[in-house]
């Protein structure tokens, strides 16, 4: 697969030649079992290539590990999907919906073509049992006829592969710092050496020394073993030191999807340009944070039209009558492949209903 480098933006290395491993298609996920479920996600689609970081940014409640957990069936009650597909492509070209299998082909399909990472590297890991017999106990649940000195031999290269001496084997999870169980965590899902890696904010409660190290430990396995990603955080600024793609999610819809480096040098949607002026840059000159006003709104009593615009500095007035679809932006020149669910950047839709287009802000357009 050829590459092209951009600077400046974390790896910056982007596919120029789709070779989808992953597709989500118009994935619809509700909450509840009477006449009035709350839809938390509507109609999300997402592509991830082989070999691909893709990055999935929002504040907590707009529905990533949501779509984590549909994707790999394993959201709890009351979470019922209702509509779209998983389709998983392997290497050698078949595809299956993850949605349709059986029990028992899912059981084969999970770890082996897809793994997870969860956040709570503690919650995760049995507290009772070394970590070694438990990656031991998953290799020998999903690999037939292995034998336990193989699988002892395999869960001490797992360690070292993440950095953790192979000795570390009949340590108790306690006993261990919270990075170095999310390392574990992340042995143990590379137990198979799965296609897919889907990490749901696997360094949120760590500190930024250790985010650091996790981040570049990520980079470097990626690299050697040639997996897929999908990257969830709330921290757009960790996405763009590892991800090759970011998609911004907002009230349970995908808003903006675009390269890293665009989605940090050139944002078209609102909700992006809010987060990354949340946080301080590291270098260059002091700007002035002003973060997003308001809150998420309740899923369950959704407005009309954009979900944004009470928070939103350019809202007019077909925001609040028209729902923003995901298209192409309106700006000359911008880069192929872009897209985000704004009005300012879909005249076409606001003139079908009948409004009058308005201008895209300069902040939004540069």
């Amino acid at each position: 697969m050829s590459v092209s480098t951009f600077p400046g933006t974390g790896r910056g290395v982007i596919p120029t030649v789709a070779d989808p491993v992953l597709e989500i298609r118009n994935l619809s996920v509700e909450y509840g079992y009477d006449e009035n479920p709350t839809k938390v996600l509507r109609d999300v689609s997402l592509t991830l290539n082989r070999g691909e970081v893709l990055g999935l940014a929002g504040e907590s409640g707009c529905g990533k590990s949501t779509l984590a957990y549909a994707a790999t069936r394993l959201l709890p009650p009351p979470g019922l999907i209702t509509g779209g597909e998983v389709v998983f492509r392997g290497r050698d070209g078949v595809e299956q919906d993850i949605l349709t299998l059986s029990d028992k082909d899912l059981r084969a399909s999970r770890w082996q073509d897809m793994a997870i990472v969860f956040q709570g590297a503690m919650n995760s890991l049995n507290p009772v049992h070394r970590i070694g017999r438990q990656i031991v106990d998953a290799l020998q649940a999903h690999v037939p006829g292995i034998s336990r000195r193989d699988a002892d031999d395999r869960a001490a290269h797992l360690l070292e592969l993440v950095g953790i001496s192979a000795d570390r084997v009949r340590s108790y999870p306690h006993q261990l710092s919270g990075g170095m169980r999310q390392r574990v965590m992340i042995a143990m899902a590379l137990a198979l050496e799965p296609q897919v890696l889907i990490m749901d904010e696997p360094t949120t409660a760590l500190d930024v020394v250790m985010q650091r190290q996790i981040v570049e430990q990520i980079a470097e396995l990626r690299d050697r073993l040639g997996f897929s990603v999908i990257f969830i955080t709330h921290d757009v600024s960790l996405l763009i030191e590892i991800a090759d793609r970011i998609a911004i999610m907002y009230a349970g819809e995908i808003v903006e999807e675009a390269h890293a480096h665009d989605v940090y040098r050139r944002p078209r949607h609102p909700y992006s340009d809010g987060l990354l002026h949340s946080f301080p840059p590291l270098r260059g000159p002091r700007r002035e944070l002003t973060g997003i006003p308001g809150s998420p709104p309740d899923l369950a009593r959704l407005p009309v039209g954009c979900p944004f615009r009470d928070r939103c500095a350019f809202a007019f007035d077909a925001c609040a009558t028209v729902s923003p679809r995901l298209t192409a932006p309106a700006v000359p020149g911008d880069t192929p492949g872009r897209s985000v669910a704004c009005l300012r950047h879909d005249p076409a839709a606001v003139t079908a209903a009948g409004f009058t287009p308005q201008p895209v802000p300069d902040r939004l357009s540069l």
